[in-house]
């Protein structure tokens, strides 16, 4: 698959059988990944959106976010590691505003390392700008975060 491949990649409501995937690809990505439990409690949870993309039945991706009175808090979003760099953190975002929009939402916070120079570029694409740090917020390396905003219209 290509960039060019991206229509064919579809985003979805996230289920608890897509969770074998989805924690295959949260434990390569993150020093701290999310238990499955974790998952359980945001899909049941009527303030979070989680969303898988799939290519060929495949799990390739997920986002989740939190969607609370005139806010979106993205919380988590991963593509499988032969798959990065394809546009699909993008669609999912894509996602993420459409919903957004839909829901009324003015406005769509973060956090990200201070170091995932990926990740911050792929955000400032879409609009997001620091607006402050959180010092040693991520525990098991005691790395800044970035807190970055955009105001969605």
């Amino acid at each position: 698959m290509n960039e060019t491949d991206i229509k064919d990649i579809i985003v979805r409501k996230m289920r608890p059988g897509d969770l074998k995937e989805v924690l295959a690809i949260e434990k390569v990505s993150f020093p701290t990944p999310w238990s499955e439990n974790m998952f359980l409690e945001e899909l049941y949870s009527p303030i979070c959106n989680d969303f898988v993309a799939t290519s060929d039945g495949e799990i390739v991706g997920y986002i989740s976010f939190l969607t609370v009175l005139d806010e979106i808090h993205l919380r988590n979003i991963a593509v499988r590691e032969d798959r990065k760099r394809r546009k699909i953190a993008s669609k999912l975002l894509g996602e993420m505003f459409k919903i957004s929009s839909e829901k009324g939402t003015n406005w769509c916070t973060l956090e990200v390392r201070k170091s995932n120079y990926a990740a911050i570029t792929m955000y400032k694409k879409f609009g997001f700008v620091i607006s402050g740090i959180r010092p040693r917020y991520y525990s098991e390396t005691r790395e800044d975060a970035l807190i970055m905003q955009a105001t969605l219209e």
